[in-house]
């Protein structure tokens, strides 16, 4: 174990869940990936901190999602008895195939770049409805009132969640990104987990109901109907993907928004271009991914023995933790000073999205979503300003890398 401590502080070299570590991971990953690009943390599970064995992981058929053998390994028999891990295990996020293949297969559709693209103005008109409304305040938050209003309003009316029960949703907590950390829950934890799925669940159940009755043109109709045609889904991976759908369909992208802003705002230079020349900015959202990753780490499990990955041996069943923040910033592959924001630069292409079977089903929607919003909120504010971009209030959770507040004001 010694080898993988720092001598000087003896501090661990991955310690994701330590404050200074959520507050700024990226120097931590250029250590790792000078002095153990695959490093074994304390929980045995393999940290691969660079490009070329991340991506390798993520699009590499040896490696799985092996969820219930792992959950098991790590908590124990009893740990598919708990609500939320068993929901969990029925995401297609999770999933290996042929599971994973068929219920991807019943959503892909959805989110075709033809359908998102035909969804632009709509994501327009709700920036600039919820522009309206605020503008005239002269101050806000830009997550809970801005970055958190859009994808969540997109994502509900791809459900066909309906108009009068949206409000509950916009004022929802976000604190459910603990489960998928890479350190064990506590007791507590699970249980706060259990109790915020059963709500999910409750409502969705209900959902359900009435897309049964009213079918509509939205997923939740879609999911319902091969549901019920009996052979494609079972009702369990009917609520479990629908939950999924609705967090994966906003949480990311709200950090997404909120990341981009912080680092425009923390670099002048970068917004200035940008304001100068809004053209940019499909290539800028590109630059933001890959600054600072909305999600910083997804996870392999190797189904079979590895002989050599990074000069590491890893045996069936390991756990490889694959940093895409680091991946991101790693100078391999980003020779031009990774560390620095440059909307410009070539050939930007972020590992934010996962790879293999599991790339982002909804990532060209996030990209339209930030795409709009950030533009729009530059131009129609043009004099808005952070109340303290020096040290904002990150979220205590580490594979979702996000602000818990961002005040702003004009």
């Amino acid at each position: 174990m010694n080898e993988h401590v720092q001598p000087a502080t003896g501090a661990p070299l991955f310690n994701p869940l330590a404050p200074e570590f959520i507050r700024n991971p990226y120097p931590y990953y250029e250590k790792l990936r000078a002095t153990d690009p695959m490093h074994l943390s304390p929980f045995g599970m393999w940290v691969s901190s660079r490009h070329a064995e991340s991506s390798l992981v993520l699009r590499d058929k040896r490696f799985g999602k092996d969820f219930v053998d792992r959950t098991i390994r790590r908590y124990g028999p009893k740990i598919m008895e708990e609500p939320v891990f068993r929901s969990m295990s029925h995401w297609m996020l999770q999933a290996d195939p042929p599971d994973h293949t068929r219920l991807r297969g019943l959503v892909v559709k959805a989110f075709t770049a033809r359908r998102v693209e035909d969804m632009r103005p709509r994501i327009q008109a709700i920036v600039d409805e919820n522009l309206d409304r605020i503008i005239p305040q002269g101050k806000m938050d830009l997550i809970e009132d801005f970055a958190f209003r859009l994808p969540v309003t997109i994502i509900c009316d791809m459900l066909g969640i309906p108009e009068e029960h949206r409000e509950g949703f916009y004022a929802s907590s976000r604190e459910g990104g603990r489960l998928l950390d890479p350190v064990p829950l506590s007791a507590d934890e699970i249980k706060k987990g259990n109790e915020g799925f059963a709500l999910s669940a409750m409502y969705f159940q209900q959902l359900i109901e009435l897309r049964r009755k009213n079918p509509g043109d939205d997923l939740t109709t879609q999911l319902v109907q091969a549901e019920e045609a009996g052979d494609k889904l079972s009702t369990d991976e009917l609520i479990a993907n629908i939950v999924l759908l609705f967090g994966a369909g906003h949480e990311t992208t709200v950090n997404l928004i909120g990341n981009g802003l912080l680092a425009l705002f923390r670099n002048p230079d970068q917004l200035a271009l940008l304001k100068a020349r809004p053209e940019l900015i499909t290539n800028a959202v590109e630059e933001f991914l890959r600054y600072d990753s909305s999600v910083q780490l997804t996870g392999r499990v190797a189904l079979e023995d590895i002989e050599d990955l990074g000069g590491r041996k890893i045996a069936k069943g390991d756990s490889v933790l694959c940093l895409l923040g680091s991946a991101n910033h790693d100078p391999a592959v980003y020779p031009d000073h990774p560390e620095r924001l440059d909307i410009t630069r070539p050939n930007v292409r972020p590992l934010s999205f996962g790879g293999g079977i599991h790339h982002c089903l909804g990532a060209q929607l996030a990209r339209i979503e930030a795409e709009v919003a950030i533009s729009t909120l530059l131009r129609r504010i043009p004099d808005l300003r952070l109340d303290d971009a020096e040290n904002p209030e990150w979220r205590p959770t580490f594979v979702l890398r996000g602000l818990k507040r961002l005040p702003a004001s004009w």
